[in-house]
C-alpha cells in the first residue's frame, strides 16, 4: 500500500559524540552497521517497506559520506512522485545552524508547505530497529490525534536515562519529562515498566506548522521537540497520544524481534549490537525476505576463502563476511566484515568489526576491536590485548574494553 498524504522528514544531522572516533569524519547515521549497511538504512527501510515514498533526509554535521550513500543507494521513481531527497542545512531562516530538533524542521518548513501533506512523520535517523510505520499512522488516525509519539517500554529503574512519557489508561499523554530524577508513573497495567520516547513523531500538518512558528519566536526556547514543543502542546490541551512500539508487528517478524530497538550511541552499545547479529536466533534478523533491508550495492566479487595447508587455513566461524573480502590463510571468529577486507595468512581476528578496505597483515592478532575503513595493519601486530599499549598508540579504548582504530590510521 502506498501512503500519499504523508511527508517523512528524517533528522540525520547528529554529531554522535559518544561514537567518536567512528564519527570523526562522518555523521552518526552514516556509520556502517552489520557489515554492509549504514545506520540510516534501517529507518529508510522502515518507511519504504511501510509504503511511505516521500522522504526528506535533513543533514548537517559532516554529511559527505551520508550524502553519497543516499544519492547512490536510495533512488526512487520521480515519475511516480517518489523520492528520498537530501535536505542540507541552508540557514534559510537566519545565520544559525540547527539549534534543536524543532528548529531543524522549522528551517525546512518550506518542504512541508510545498508538499502540503495531511500528516508529517518526523523520525530520527540513528537507531537500529524494524517498524511497520503505517500501524502508528493508523493509531494516530483512530485517536484523532494532533500528535502521536512512539514509546518503548523500559524498566522503571532506567527512567533517568530517557525522555519519559506518562499516559492515562487510553494512552493519552498526560506528562512528558526529560530524564526524571524521580520514579515516574508506570505503564497502565504494568507497574514495573515506564514509557521512553523514541523521538519519533507523527503530526497533523496544521498543528505542526502552528507550533513551529510559535516556538521559533520564543527567546527562552531550546527549539527542541522534547524540551519545548511537546510540553507547550501538552499544556494547551492538544490531543497527544503515545503509540506502544512493543505492539508493532511486521511481515516475517520473529518472536525475538518484537519490540527490538537499539540506540547504538556509544562504542560499547554499537559493538554489542553488531555482535548480537551473529547469534543463531538474533534479535534483529537481516535475512528476512518479507521485510527486505536495502542499501547501496557494491559491484564486488563474492567473498573468497583460500589456503588449507597445516595451520595456514582461511576460515571464518560465527561471522558475517561481506562481498569483496578475501580470507587468505587467516582465521576469523565472531566477527563482522564490511566489503573489501583482506585477512592474510596465520593471522587471528576474534570478536571484532572490520570496516571497508581493511587489510590485516600476517601473524597479526586482533581481539575485541573495531577497525575503521582504509587501515592497513602490519604483520605481527597485536590489537586489543593490552589496554595501555593500545592507548599509547593513539587508539581509543571504551569503558567496556573495545579498542577502536580510527579511519585511515597509519600503524
Amino acid at each position: 500500500m502506498t501512503i500519499d498524504n504523508a511527508l517523512v522528514m528524517i533528522l540525520a544531522g547528529g554529531e554522535g559524540k559518544r561514537l567518536y572516533p567512528l564519527t570523526k569524519d562522518r555523521a552518526k547515521p552514516a556509520v556502517p552497521f552489520g557489515g554492509r549497511y549504514r545506520i540510516i538504512d534501517f529507518v529508510l527501510n522502515n518507511f519504504i517497506n511501510s509504503g511511505f515514498f516521500k522522504i526528506k533526509v535533513l543533514t548537517q554535521y559532516k554529511s559527505d559520506s551520508l550524502n553519497k550513500h543516499i544519492t547512490r543507494g536510495w533512488t526512487l521513481s520521480p515519475f511516480l512522485n517518489q523520492y528520498v531527497d537530501l535536505a542540507p542545512a541552508q540557514m534559510r531562516t537566519g545565520n544559525d545552524w540547527y539549534k534543536g530538533t524543532a528548529d531543524a524542521i522549522y528551517q525546512n518548513i518550506f518542504h512541508i508547505t510545498d508538499e502540503d501533506p495531511r500528516y508529517v512523520c518526523i523520525f530520527g535517523g540513528d537507531h537500529i530497529y524494524k517498524m511497520h510505520v503505517d500501524q502508528m499512522l493508523d493509531f494516530h488516525k483512530e485517536n484523532n490525534a494532533d500528535l502521536s509519539i512512539s514509546g518503548i517500554p523500559i524498566p522503571i529503574e532506567e527512567a533517568s536515562e530517557f525522555g519519559i512519557m506518562e499516559v492515562d489508561e487510553n494512552w493519552r499523554l498526560i506528562n512528558f519529562v526529560e530524564k526524571p530524577n524521580y520514579r515516574p508513573k508506570s505503564i497502565p497495567g504494568n507497574p514495573n515498566m515506564c514509557l521512553a520516547s523514541m523521538g519519533n513523531y507523527i503530526f497533523d500538518k496544521d498543528i505542526l506548522l502552528d507550533a513551529l512558528n510559535r516556538d521559533a519566536v520564543r527567546e527562552d526556547s531550546s527549539h527542541d521537540f522534547g524540551k519545548n514543543v511537546i510540553p507547550m502542546l501538552l499544556g494547551e490541551g492538544k490531543n497527544i497520544y503515545v503509540y506502544n512500539f512493543a505492539q508493532n508487528t511486521f511481515p516475517g517478524m520473529t518472536e525475538a524481534e518484537q519490540g527490538y530497538w537499539k540506540d547504538v550511541g556509544s562504542i560499547d552499545a554499537y559493538w554489542q549490537a553488531n555482535m548480537d547479529l551473529l547469534s543463531y536466533n538474533p534479535e534483529l534478523n537481516l535475512y528476512s525476505k518479507e521485510w527486505p533491508l536495502r542499501t547501496f550495492n557494491y559491484n564486488y566479487p563474492p567473498a573468497k576463502f583460500v589456503w588449507e595447508e597445516g595451520d595456514r587455513v582461511g576460515m571464518a566461524t560465527n561471522s558475517m563476511v561481506s562481498e569483496g573480502c578475501i580470507i587468505s590463510g587467516g582465521g576469523l571468529s565472531h566477527c563482522v566484515l564490511s566489503p573489501k577486507v583482506r585477512i592474510n595468512s596465520y593471522s587471528s581476528v576474534t570478536d571484532s568489526i572490520l570496516m571497508e578496505n581493511v587489510e590485516v597483515g600476517r601473524y597479526s592478532q586482533i581481539r575485541k576491536a573495531i577497525i575503521d575503513k582504509n587501515v592497513v595493519i602490519p604483520p605481527h601486530t597485536k590489537i586489543g590485548f593490552n589496554r595501555d599499549e593500545d592507548i599509547r598508540r593513539g587508539f581509543h579504548v571504551s569503558e567496556g574494553g573495545v579498542t577502536v582504530v580510527p579511519k585511515g590510521a597509519i600503524l
